[in-house]
């Protein structure tokens, strides 16, 4: 028998649906369901006659056949939460440490392999899905019930805030058979964009340090940050027409916020934790430079430098936040402080910090910690998050192209050209400085649809990081009725400008 289905998990989360099933459905429906349960499992190991199960089933009136359905979609929500657990913890061979020896046995060495992945970029993309109906509400018990089972894990009885760890999952579960799973509205651009971004906070922006953190100890030299991520979402208009500027803007600015917010608190901690005095250990210039930009004056923190140095940094990062979003910032910004103008000084700040703790507190503060982690998240996630895919048809880009040709007095009719000729009519347009766009002339919906995405996407991507947004078309007519054979994609392209030859 397959491992997965021994697992210790499905058991004990199992017994506790039961328990909740009991207590809002009555024993009686608990004993049709289990009745019901034991005769598929015999059933399907062969020791029941095929159909064991349909007596019981119809024996179910439509409450019960109702309570029946939520009860085993909740199981087999459960029973996928301790698979993906299993496999986890299980690990295997499939990681960096197993590739690197099986390099090794073909005679690659591990700074050859470093010095691949330092010219590698690796962007998982997450798409859209208009059809998910699934809530974020369900999303969000089956994220507490792992947090919980973690917890479990550690051999943990309670909670950080005192509550006993198996009755927290009981009343999570009992939550979840009392939450209407399904939605009964169409999801909306905005909705996407928040069931992502719970995906990007509580999984990828915790989860891709700890990897970075454990191939720096694999590889003969800290791993270029090759991974990072990219999304659909808000950007995908290729058939969706909901999605415009506005979705653009709405999904940019709640990654940043959602990012950002996470900078702050995660440089709150660091100030509590860095408490280096000058009694102690020496700091390097920068360090103090930035010390005294914090304009913090209060005595006690006088001979700790690395804590005024981060209260500089968070400020800077809150004047950020207000910048990039247009919103306050979680934590108020000193009066006078600056907006990082990317990523980059951001993480110059935070180097000048880790530099400083080593050259003068030696080796034991070189093992990254806090301050690593948070040096790699900036690395990785700049101040956007996720790159954004603008992703249009390209025989809407086409005509949008044509379009601005025509208003601009240069070709009169774009589609009738052969593909040569506007292949040479668009090298000489992208040679020359001369815009072909006006703000005073008038185009049609779909030109100033377009046009709008492209100028949002300029705006943010300038803002953000030179990478946050990035152009994609699809190389088939929109009305073909059958996915392309292939897709033509823009190199990570500012602006999300893209070719519509």
């Amino acid at each position: 028998m397959n491992a997965v289905t021994q697992n210790a998990d499905i058991r004990f989360l199992g017994r506790l649906l039961g328990d909740v099933i009991r207590s809002y459905g009555g024993q009686q429906l608990f004993d049709r369901i289990e009745a019901i349960r034991a005769a598929s499992v015999d059933s399907h190991r062969g020791v029941a006659a095929a159909g064991a199960a349909e007596d019981p089933l119809q024996a179910l009136d439509l409450d019960e056949t109702l309570s029946f359905v939520r009860g085993f979609m909740l199981f087999s929500m459960l029973a996928n939460l301790a698979e993906d657990r299993q496999r986890d913890a299980a690990g295997g061979a499939e990681d960096l440490a197993g590739a690197l020896r099986q390099l090794a046995g073909e005679g690659v060495s591990a700074d050859d392999a470093s010095r691949l992945l330092d010219r590698g970029l690796i962007v998982p993309v997450l798409t859209a899905h208009p059809t998910e109906v699934m809530r974020k509400s369900m999303l969000d018990h089956r994220s507490r019930i792992a947090a919980l089972m973690a917890l479990r894990d550690k051999g943990l009885v309670e909670t950080p805030d005192g509550d006993v760890i198996e009755q927290a999952l009981l009343r999570q579960i009992a939550l979840l058979w009392q939450t209407r799973p399904l939605r009964r509205e169409r999801m909306q651009v905005r909705d996407e964009v928040e069931i992502a971004l719970a995906y990007l906070r509580d999984v990828f922006m915790p989860v891709l340090p700890q990897l970075y953190a454990r191939w720096d100890r694999l590889l003969p030299r800290r791993a270029a940050s090759f991974l990072k991520l990219g999304s659909w979402i808000g950007g995908d208009r290729d058939g969706n027409p909901n999605v415009g500027a506005d979705s653009l803007r709405y999904a940019l600015g709640a990654a940043s916020r959602t990012l950002l917010a996470s900078y702050l608190q995660q440089l709150h901690a660091l100030g509590k934790e860095l408490s280096v005095s000058t009694d102690y250990a020496l700091a390097s210039d920068p360090v103090l430079a930035l010390a005294r930009s914090s304009g913090d004056d209060y005595p006690g923190r006088s001979d700790e430098p690395y804590r005024r140095a981060l209260l500089a940094v968070q400020s800077r990062v809150a004047a950020t936040y207000a910048a990039l979003t247009g919103q306050a910032p979680p934590r108020n910004p000193a009066p006078g402080a600056v907006a990082y103008a990317s990523p980059q000084e951001l993480r110059a700040d935070l180097a000048a910090l880790a530099r400083s703790l080593v050259e003068h507190g030696g080796e034991l503060l070189a093992t990254g910690g806090a301050l690593g982690r948070l040096i790699r998240q900036v690395e990785v996630f700049g101040f956007h998050l996720a790159m954004v895919d603008l992703r249009q048809n390209s025989d809407v880009h086409a005509r949008v192209v044509a379009e601005l040709l025509r208003v601009a007095g240069v070709e009169a009719d774009y589609a009738a050209l052969d593909e040569p000729a506007r292949v040479a009519l668009l090298r000489r347009e992208l040679g020359g400085a001369r815009p072909l766009f006006s703000p005073c002339a008038r185009y049609s919906p779909d030109t100033e649809s377009e046009l709008a995405i492209a100028l949002e996407a300029a705006a943010s991507s300038a803002m953000a990081s030179s990478d946050s947004v990035s152009g994609e078309y699809r190389a088939q007519g929109e009305n073909s009725g059958r996915a392309p054979p292939s897709s033509r994609r823009s190199s990570a392209t500012r602006a999300g400008s893209s070719s519509a030859a």
